[in-house]
């Protein structure tokens, strides 16, 4: 018995004394946590008076180190946006001549390189059986000639009968026209130049065999010639008949400038593109069929504001907005310009709102600096 009270008493002993401790315990997290408020008090209000100091100190020292910027004021110009496409150099008098009837060439009567004339003989096929056929129907044509003379005097003096008369007038007109589609005949035997130009190639070789389908020879007039190029359609409200154009020929180093002569009418369905053709003039035959040429179409042209490409930049919300300085003191302040980029060209924006003529704009910096910032601007 007395055992077991030794036990209880040691129990609720040992009860009491962990009840004190946990009292103390969190009497003691109380403390921190109220010790620990009053610092974080403390803390910001030191915050606050150190921000006021240093606002103070910046609006002071006149020695603070501000970001460097150069500027240039915006200038008036002309501005010209070019399309730039690739074209080819053509002719129109460029052909491949054909013999217009198959045959023998007996005779080659010019040579590559040489100039030639409009309706001058090229070369002659074989028309022996066509010449032959000629010296026949001319025999059969004078006796026709006399026998129709004959009866047009009888018939004069009211002798004969009209049938006569009519007979002789048809065979005489009918073989007339058989000498006629012969002698059509023996010129298709001649190649003849339908131009004036030059032999560029001669394909046939003499005692060779011809045919209509074959090429004959290459005739080139190069005195006038013209630049075809192919235009997406995106631009066909951009080119018409007239537009400028600048042309650059690489391979002979020749730049020159024309204007539009044609339009096409015609969007090719394969590549959604319509033709273009540009006139030249070639005296001295600078210019080759098949040549390439870099053609620059001036599709926008206007005087204003121009400014490098580098300087406008996007925000968030994708506004077109320069940074613009302004004076302030013995400094100047970042001014946020939001403008209206109409075309860019070559590094070059032409602005059509938001500068004029006595705008300040950031140059080197713009990319750096902030809007409101104070910067020192050096030449």
């Amino acid at each position: 018995m007395t055992q077991m009270k030794t036990i209880i008493s040691l129990f609720i002993l040992t009860l009491v004394l962990s009840c004190g401790s946990s009292e103390k315990e969190s009497q003691s997290l109380t403390d921190l946590k109220t010790k620990k408020a009053t610092l974080i008090e403390k803390m910001d209000r030191i915050s606050t008076e150190l921000k006021s100091v240093e606002v103070a100190i910046s609006e002071l020292d006149t020695l603070q180190k501000l970001m460097t910027v150069t500027s240039f004021k915006a200038e008036i110009k002309d501005f010209n946006h070019y399309i730039e496409v690739q074209g080819m150099v053509k002719a129109d008098q460029s052909i491949e001549l054909h013999a217009e009837m198959g045959g023998t060439v007996t005779a080659i009567l010019t040579k590559e390189g040489q100039y030639v004339s409009k309706g001058q003989i090229l070369a002659t096929l074989d028309s022996a059986v066509i010449d032959n056929s000629v010296l026949q129907l001319e025999t059969q044509l004078a006796l026709a000639t006399t026998t129709f003379e004959r009866q047009a005097r009888l018939w004069d003096q009211n002798i004969g009968s009209e049938i006569q008369f009519l007979q002789a007038k048809a065979q005489k007109e009918g073989l007339e026209n058989n000498m006629k589609s012969l002698r059509a005949q023996a010129r298709k035997m001649k190649v003849i130049a339908p131009f004036s130009g030059t032999i560029d190639q001669i394909f046939a070789k003499t005692g060779e065999l011809t045919s209509p389908q074959a090429p004959f020879l290459r005739l080139v007039n190069l005195k006038n010639v013209y630049v075809e190029s192919d235009v997406t359609e995106t631009y066909l409200k951009s080119i018409k008949k007239g537009t400028k154009v600048l042309l650059n020929f690489t391979s002979i180093g020749k730049s020159t400038e024309a204007s539009i002569s044609q339009v096409g009418n015609f969007i090719n369905p394969n590549n959604r593109s319509f033709k273009t053709r540009i006139d030249l003039k070639n005296p001295n035959n600078e210019l080759k069929a098949n040549l390439l040429a870099d053609i620059k179409i001036n599709d926008f042209r206007a005087n204003g504001i121009v400014i490098p490409s580098r300087i406008v930049q996007k925000d968030r919300d994708n506004k077109t907005f320069v940074y613009t300085i302004e004076p302030k003191g013995d400094n100047h302040k970042v001014v946020k310009t939001f403008v209206t980029e109409a075309k860019n060209y070559n590094n070059f924006s032409y602005i059509s709102e938001g500068l004029s003529e006595t705008s300040m704009l950031v140059d080197k910096g713009a990319r750096l600096v902030n809007k409101n910032e104070d910067v020192k601007l050096v030449n």
